[in-house]
């Protein structure tokens, strides 16, 4: 429990979410930075973290326990840690033993705040209650968990609903917290919003927080118009009054599609950005009525001088220089994860017609990609060994420790630039780190993250799919040029903190309004050889705007710096809290 609550307006907010224990991704992000953000705390007197864990899984225990997951253990089974009340100990046995289940409860810093958390292992969860929870999700949600139970993603989350919900009770018991919100994140945290629905109606106000729509997601990755595609058939789609499986058929096999088409049941919606907002009227009449909240992710802001920036450029050129021998006048950059939605062969597409553009003015410039298929990247010592024996990063090989995946066909699309480009070159970092340690003895020894976010002259981020894309504007405080699609949520929230007005930091590649016009039908014709047309004239104008931006003198990156850090101010998670979150929970309570 937070102290500064004294104007406090809502009582209790549990976040149900599989990042409760763990940062592991988008929601970790959000989650770090709601939770610490001045108005939150101020607001809101009470907040609990509830999800998941598996005591199965090694390596999960050890990184929920090492002192940076900042987790204060007061009661674990699992670890035979016991210092809470004897009340809430024996509460908490009842549950375990009912429910054959594991618990975890304690307490988590999110910046100078700390907020409680309670985790369950429900891997052995008893069948005849897991069941007879699943039987209620079909009587009054309709949903048919016997479709799913093949899937352990889907157990996971439906497994642990009703003992969560009971822990929780089990930690508020007896307290008077008449504004009680559950929010759920994700289709992940809405089987314990409904288990609280079941057992005790009207007592939590609930709501989904739409941080993308999973339904969405696989369409968009796999067909081969992509986003082109696909927001021009909802668009000319939805004006008939059609929805998507009017258009797309039959999701019904898909499991998380079944939990997020419920989500209208909630109080509230929240949605993180204007396109997730477009694809939830998408899913079905349901959501019509729906009370639908935008609540978009906040950015990083911080205030640097142009000789920090220049300082972290240095460490960046230095290191092309080891690895190319030539020092680049500009550190173009694209940090993400090597996934298809993040379109990273659109980086080359710009790239093609910059190169010419930085040979008349006689420029250089290199591209770090730093993005891995492996979550926690590659061990160091192999790291070491690939440089000694065959130059990695610059080269590389099928096969593990190095390319796999996704990773082979982004690296031969590489070499093939590569080996025609005159100014511009391009090195794929398929690691988890930004440091000597990490990416090789190459890399200058004082190197770290921030110096590749502080340091870039531009950041990609030309998502195919990207509901928010924190990633794309991360450096837009440090003078970057951030170059992003709009099919990007930012996009909206850029515009909005802007006052429609976008700095010269911001450059936004269209390739969606360039389709050509028709109806919803002709839309859903768009395949590749459609969309690399319609890729190849933008990432054309994209690179004419980049070429004119390039700042060439101090005096131009001074202004990038203070245009971009006024602009990410605008952007904060305070203002997000503020402006959006706060007023968002106010509607559904009422």
């Amino acid at each position: 429990m937070n102290d500064k609550h004294t104007n406090a307006e809502f009582d209790l907010v549990v976040h149900a979410t599989h990042e409760a224990g763990l940062k592991l991704g988008g929601i970790g992000a959000v989650l770090a930075g709601l939770l610490s953000a001045p108005t939150y705390l101020e607001k809101v007197k009470r907040t609990i973290l509830v999800g998941p864990m598996n005591t199965n899984d090694r390596t999960e225990m050890e990184r929920l326990t090492a002192p940076r997951n900042k987790l204060e253990v007061l009661y674990s089974s699992f670890h035979g840690v016991n210092g809470i009340s004897e009340q809430l100990s024996r509460a908490f046995r009842r549950i375990e033993e009912a429910h054959n289940v594991r618990l975890l409860y304690g307490k988590r810093a999110f910046g100078t705040a700390r907020h409680e958390v309670i985790l369950v292992d429900a891997t052995a969860a008893a069948l005849d209650r897991v069941n007879a929870f699943k039987g209620r999700l079909y009587e009054v949600f309709g949903i048919p968990s016997d479709r799913y139970e093949s899937n352990p993603e889907y157990n996971i989350y439906v497994s642990a609903a009703e003992s969560s919900y009971q822990a929780l009770k089990a930690v508020v018991e007896g307290e008077s917290l008449p504004q009680r919100f559950i929010i759920a994140h994700e289709f992940m945290g809405l089987p314990l919003a409904f288990a609280a629905m079941l057992e005790d109606p009207g007592l939590y106000r609930t709501v989904f927080y739409a941080h993308e729509v999973a339904t969405v997601r696989p369409l968009v990755e796999k067909s081969p118009g992509h986003d082109t595609m696909f927001y021009n058939v909802l668009q000319r789609a939805m004006e008939k009054g059609l929805y998507l499986e009017d258009v797309f058929g039959d999701q019904s096999s898909f499991f998380k599609h079944a939990l997020i088409r419920t989500a209208p049941r909630c109080d509230g919606i929240f949605a993180v950005g204007d396109r997730v907002v477009d694809e939830l009227h998408f899913l079905g009449p349901q959501f019509a009525e729906a009370n639908i909240d935008l609540v978009y992710n906040g950015v990083p802001s911080f205030q640097i001088t142009l000789k920090d920036k220049l300082a972290s450029k240095a460490k960046l050129q230095e290191y092309a220089r080891n690895l190319l021998d030539y020092l680049p006048d500009y550190v173009f950059t694209h940090v993400t994860r090597l996934i298809p939605s993040k379109g990273l062969w659109r980086d080359i597409r710009v790239l093609e017609h910059l190169d010419g553009d930085l040979v008349r003015q006689k420029k250089t410039a290199i591209l770090f990609v730093l993005s891995t298929i492996i979550p926690a990247g590659r061990p160091a010592e192999d790291i070491f060994r690939m440089e000694a024996e065959y130059g990695w990063p610059v080269v590389h090989r099928e096969g593990e420790p190095d390319l796999v995946s996704y990773e082979i066909p982004f690296y031969h699309a590489i070499e093939a630039f590569n080996q025609q480009s005159k100014a511009c070159k391009i090195v794929l970092v398929n690691q988890f780190g930004w440091s000597r340690d990490r990416c090789g003895r190459r890399m200058p020894e004082d190197m770290e993250f921030m110096d590749i976010r502080k340091g870039s002259d531009l950041e990609f981020g030309q998502s195919i799919y990207e509901p928010f894309g924190i990633a794309q504007v991360e450096p837009l405080s440090f003078g970057a040029l951030c170059v992003i699609s709009t099919a990007c949520g930012s996009v909206g929230f850029l515009k909005r903190a802007s006052e429609g007005k976008l700095p010269p930091n911001v450059i936004i590649g269209d390739y969606i309004g360039a389709a050509p016009a028709g109806d919803y039908l002709q839309a859903l014709t768009i395949g590749q050889a459609e969309r690399d047309r319609i890729e190849a004239d933008e990432a054309g104008r994209v690179a004419r705007q980049v070429a004119a931006r390039l700042p060439r003198a101090d005096e131009a990156m001074r202004k990038l710096l203070k245009d971009g850090y006024e602009l990410g101010r605008r952007m904060s998670w305070e203002v997000v809290a503020r402006d959006y979150l706060l007023p968002g929970l106010r509607r559904a309570a009422h």
